[in-house]
């Protein structure tokens, strides 16, 4: 027999495996990296991950580091924040 449905979205591969918070905090990673960001020298939402930590502007080719799954993390706005104050 087949099955009923089809799975969809970026835990589809996982099935019945692994527990839903698992698969849950899976999904809610990986949406956020794919999605597309917004640039810190353009300013357009053209951010795209190129690979761990590093990020890539897909319109002015901006490439800058960040965090593993997003371009920015809350350590680096502290540090920021810092720097900008001191």
């Amino acid at each position: 027999m087949g099955k009923k449905y089809k799975k969809t979205g970026p835990a589809r591969g996982f099935g019945p495996r692994y527990g839903v918070s698992v698969r849950r905090r899976y999904v809610s990673v990986v949406t956020e990296m794919k999605k597309r960001h917004i640039c810190p020298r353009c300013g357009l939402r053209s951010v795209h991950r190129d690979s761990v930590g590093i990020w890539v502007c897909g319109k002015c080719g901006f490439r800058f580091t960040g965090g593993a799954y997003t371009p920015t993390t809350k350590i680096g706005a502290v540090a920021e924040r810092a720097a900008k104050g001191a």
